[in-house]
């Protein structure tokens, strides 16, 4: 079996730096620093993403800016057992159209909610807060499942996750300061990790 075969068969191999025309292009942050540097441009579309916050919902924040403009998709947004209650009136004032938003309380079948949510074709974005402990290979089926059905899947971890490997195309550190959040690039797949970027929120584009 040649090189290109076994890369072909396993997509979740980290390749080094690779030519910028295979790259896709990603969902924009609304963080044009952090746009910047990474390799997609944004987000990495179809794919699964990590963020790894002292408390588990640091980087909601951060994503909210690329959940508004998915909002105006078909599309549903889901949030698989967020850790606590949306507030309506403050998600609309960040853009995003609540009607084409869903909660989801799933308990111990969380996993499960948000490969369903993903496989279906049906969501832009899943969210997905809880679900531990996790394995390669759990982590593995959420990657696949954002690939079959084109969305972008966002994982909330602790930190001390950064410890075990993942095939998630991106990892992010996050940590809330006072006007925003200092973010580190721990893991892009293609690209360089160990950026760390000071983002305000006066530098998000709506």
């Amino acid at each position: 079996m040649s090189i290109q075969q076994i890369l072909d068969r396993h997509p979740d191999l980290w390749r080094g730096r690779v030519a910028l025309e295979q790259v896709p292009e990603g969902v924009p942050t609304g963080c044009a620093a952090l746009d910047r540097e990474l390799v997609w441009g944004g987000w990495p579309p179809g794919s699964l993403s990590e963020l790894l916050g002292a408390r588990i919902g640091d980087g909601f924040g951060l994503i909210l800016p690329a959940l508004a403009r998915l909002s105006a998709e078909p599309r549903w947004l889901f949030l698989v057992d967020p850790p606590w209650q949306p507030f309506a009136p403050a998600l609309a004032a960040h853009g995003l159209m609540l009607e084409h938003l869903v909660v989801v309380n799933a308990g111990t079948r969380c996993t499960w909610a948000a490969e369903q949510g993903l496989r279906s074709g049906a969501c832009a974005a899943v969210l997905l807060w809880g679900g531990g402990p996790w394995d390669h290979t759990r982590l593995r089926r959420l990657q696949l499942a954002a690939e079959t059905g084109g969305a972008l899947a966002f994982l909330f971890r602790d930190p001390a996750a950064c410890r075990g490997p993942s095939p998630a195309p991106l990892r992010l550190q996050v940590e809330l300061i006072a006007d925003g959040w200092r973010v580190t690039v721990l893991k892009q797949r293609g690209g360089r990790g160990g950026v760390v970027l000071t983002l305000s929120n006066e530098s998000r584009i709506r």
